[in-house]
């Protein structure tokens, strides 16, 4: 006994260094789903492993060249380190890093950059069914931060989130920092957008639009359009928003447009107060604070605006 006992020690420790190398290179992986706490070096072999059912992705802090296509169950998408795990370049199905339809899913202290595509429409995020809440990330330098397609019995919650450099209208139309089609309803709270590139900061064909508490700095903007168009009118709320706008615009006659592009929504009731607006130093024009096609009753109430504004139009 006392022979063979070194021998049967310094095979437990070869068994054990082996496992601690398997664990670690595990660990190593860059995507973890949290409930098995699994790990995989693709992201989609993560999404596929949740399959139909419910379950978040863990993201390491990482720079990554990778994209996925979620067709089904409920998924989160979480950074380890908000801010620290960044999708770049990437996408799938020559459309988003993110391409979103599956019963709904949730996406926190994520980085999307760099996102183009042949249609110059790439997205961070292209969400096509489901429910999606997006909170404290990060779009920057995208032709889209989110675009959805449509699906009006779901909807889309924006919290905390920053929207930089990003639209475009260098394709067969135009790019925006968010861009919302017939979805059920989209909710933007406490977050930002900047410096953008063209087309608007938020677009929507959403029946229910509300934008709360957001900043919008256009005064590094360039060959940029409306704050917020709603396209085909809305009901909801627009309060508790800064709104700048810069020199450099493609059409800066408004900065909140009502069905511009045709009523098909009803914008009677749509309440938009407690903003304050103004034209960035050297924008030398007037314009409107909001300008409606819609011939609805909206409800305007007090709002702070700048020299050279006017409170409203009726186009």
């Amino acid at each position: 006994m006392t022979r063979t006992a070194p021998v049967a020690l310094a095979a437990l420790a070869l068994t054990a260094a082996f496992s601690t190398s398997i664990a670690s290179a595990q660990n190593r992986a860059p995507y973890t789903v949290v409930e098995s706490g699994r790990s995989f070096a693709r992201l989609q072999d993560a999404v596929n492993a949740i399959g139909d059912g419910k379950g978040t992705i863990r993201f390491a802090s990482l720079r990554f060249a990778d994209c996925a296509v979620q067709t089904e169950g409920d998924i989160t998408y979480t950074a380890a380190e908000p801010g620290k795990a960044v999708l770049e370049t990437t996408i799938c199905e020559d459309k988003a890093a993110l391409v979103l339809r599956g019963r709904g899913a949730r996406v926190e202290g994520l980085v999307f950059a760099n996102m183009r595509n042949s249609a110059a429409n790439g997205a961070g995020i292209r969400l096509e069914r489901g429910n999606l809440a997006v909170t404290q990330s990060w779009f920057r330098d995208c032709q889209n931060g989110i675009l959805t397609a449509n699906d009006e019995s779901s909807a889309l919650n924006v919290d905390k989130s920053t929207f930089t450099r990003a639209g475009t209208c260098d394709g067969s139309g135009c790019a925006h920092s968010i861009y919302v089609g017939r979805y059920g309803s989209l909710t933007v709270t406490r977050s930002r957008f900047e410096a953008g590139t063209g087309g608007h900061y938020v677009k929507s064909r959403a029946a229910r639009t509300s934008v709360l508490n957001s900043s919008f700095d256009d005064t590094a903007g360039n060959g940029t359009n409306y704050m917020i168009d709603l396209s085909n009118g809305a009901t909801g709320r627009i309060s508790g928003n800064v709104f700048a706008q810069g020199k450099n615009k493609e059409n800066h006659t408004t900065f909140i447009a009502v069905a511009a592009e045709g009523k098909v929504n009803t914008s009677n009731g749509l309440v938009i107060e407690s903003n304050t607006a103004r034209l960035a130093p050297g924008a030398g024009w007037n314009s409107s604070f909001v300008a409606d096609w819609s011939g609805d009753k909206l409800a305007i109430g007090a709002n702070t605006l700048g020299a050279g504004m006017t409170r409203f139009d009726r186009r």
